[in-house]
């Protein structure tokens, strides 16, 4: 058995290899979006309907027996959805990451993991990630029935960041 003081070590050149290699192959290294997802990350949403990039995947299609949506959307950081009414309202589970809710009219309210946001049913709203985190959250549209979604205008920068 070897003390320690007569190991040898390896040397800085092999060690700066090993660390370039692990960066090199995304093992090792700092993220600006540290979100963990739960599911897949679904399909991109409409550049239309959302400024930056946000993917729903969904876990519960509309059907007649139980009249609700339900699903997971992504935004990556700075991404927001646009202005938009659901006739029936809507619920959000914050599963993880930051983000900002905004009922019109209201303060943006920071949201993050373990919040549940309840949208009334037809007002105006959106809500998306914080300008560094991103945001993962599950929605859940009830009684469908009454319509699922109206989209509305982008979010603007200004509103985006409270000037």
């Amino acid at each position: 058995m070897q003390s320690q003081r007569s190991r040898k070590r390896p040397s800085t050149v092999l060690y700066r290899s090993l660390i370039g290699a692990l960066i090199a192959a995304g093992l090792v290294g700092c993220t600006a979006d540290p979100v963990e997802a739960i599911f897949p990350q679904g399909e991109q949403g409409a550049a239309e309907l959302f400024t930056g990039k946000a993917w729903n995947y969904g876990l519960v299609g509309n059907d007649s027996i139980f009249t609700t949506l339900v699903g997971n959307v992504y935004f990556e950081p700075g991404a927001r959805s646009n202005w938009h009414t659901h006739p029936a309202g809507q619920i959000l589970i914050i599963t993880d990451g930051v983000g900002y809710h905004q009922i019109e009219g209201r303060p943006i309210e920071v949201i993050r993991k373990g919040d549940v946001v309840k949208c009334p049913p037809n007002v105006r709203h959106w809500h998306g990630a914080s300008a560094d985190v991103g945001l993962q959250q599950l929605y859940i549209v009830p009684n469908t029935e009454r319509g699922i979604v109206n989209w509305e205008g982008p979010v603007s920068d200004a509103e985006y960041t409270n000037q």
